[in-house]
């Protein structure tokens, strides 16, 4: 099982590379107040669990901002498992359905979890709920669902995962974790609409990639590339929405894992400073000087950016 994991600096290197192929991906804030979820590792990849709000700052167009906002282990998580039901994933989805339910051990009694599942088309399975043995039970149904198409549509069920939380009642933080090979090619929906619609959900987006799948190479210089086809890249997006990807060979104990470091992340709010409607602001989550100097090998990893308020 590899884990990759990217700094706030690194991830602005992949969106810089990006660029050049696609709208670089960006972020919108609805309201005055910015959400910002982070998480913190240290050189082993470990989290760093015992920050307060005085180890944070958080830098807007390279301004200080006051954080308004705190929140850790307290808060509540709503999680959506989207697994990838294509033929190529039985047998995992089998591993993982067997485990699940010890695995969402590592949420709190007020977190939620719901299940949906996606081939060609997505639909749920099990909503929002706090009734982690549904949640397994909603797993295991999906291993002989067979009525959502062939093919894998990885963008366009991302675009649907985002659509459950304006149906969710607005609280605490948000992610969607996907289970898939990765295998898939996406048409008309393009990286930066699934981006542009996690952020307007206000979900950070996880990936478990299940075999041999990589992420697809660049094209090369020259050749024609039809923008309506693109190559899934679950890492890519992952990186960019301040989430992470693993690699798993033992699917099982990968979820266990991932629902852990989703769980321990920070949740840091401040205000927009007052800017055009629409303008787009980069952002920067580092840690304060005190915190740096008792974890000198720290990483941070969060959004790198948001569309003010229009």
């Amino acid at each position: 099982m590899l884990f990759l994991f990217l700094s706030v600096a690194a991830i602005g290197s992949i969106a810089a590379q990006v660029v050049a192929h696609e709208t670089e991906p960006t972020f919108r804030a609805g309201v005055a107040l910015v959400k910002v979820d982070a998480q913190v590792v240290d050189g082993r990849g470990h989290n760093i669990t015992d920050l307060s709000q005085a180890d944070f700052e958080i830098l807007d167009e390279d301004r200080p901002q006051r954080i308004t906002g705190f929140a850790h282990e307290s808060e509540p998580i709503d999680l959506l498992l989207l697994l990838d039901v294509s033929g190529s994933m039985r047998r995992s989805l089998g591993q993982l359905a067997a485990t699940a339910e010890s695995a969402l051990a590592e949420l709190h009694s007020a977190d939620r979890v719901a299940v949906m599942l996606f081939a060609r088309d997505a639909a749920m399975r099990t909503r929002f709920t706090s009734d982690f043995g549904r949640v397994a039970a909603g797993i295991r149904s999906g291993l002989s669902d067979e009525g959502l198409g062939g093919g894998t549509a990885i963008n366009s069920a991302l675009v649907s995962a985002t659509l459950q939380f304006a149906d969710a009642e607005r609280r605490g933080r948000r992610a969607v974790l996907i289970v898939t090979d990765n295998m898939s090619l996406n048409y008309r929906v393009s990286d930066d609409e699934v981006l542009h619609r996690l952020s307007d959900a206000n979900a950070v987006l996880y990936g478990m990639l299940i075999g041999k799948s990589r992420r697809p190479p660049a094209p090369r210089p020259g050749t024609y590339v039809n923008p309506d086809f693109t190559p899934s890249d679950i890492a890519k997006l992952a990186e960019l929405s301040g989430g992470e990807f693993a690699e798993a060979s033992r699917p099982s104990e990968t979820l266990a894992d991932m629902v852990q470091r989703i769980r321990a992340r920070y949740s840091l709010e401040f205000e927009a400073p007052p800017s055009a409607a629409s303008a787009y602001h980069r952002i920067r989550v580092e840690l304060a000087p005190g915190a740096r100097e008792r974890y000198p090998n720290a990483r941070v990893r969060a959004r790198n950016g948001y569309f003010a308020a229009q």
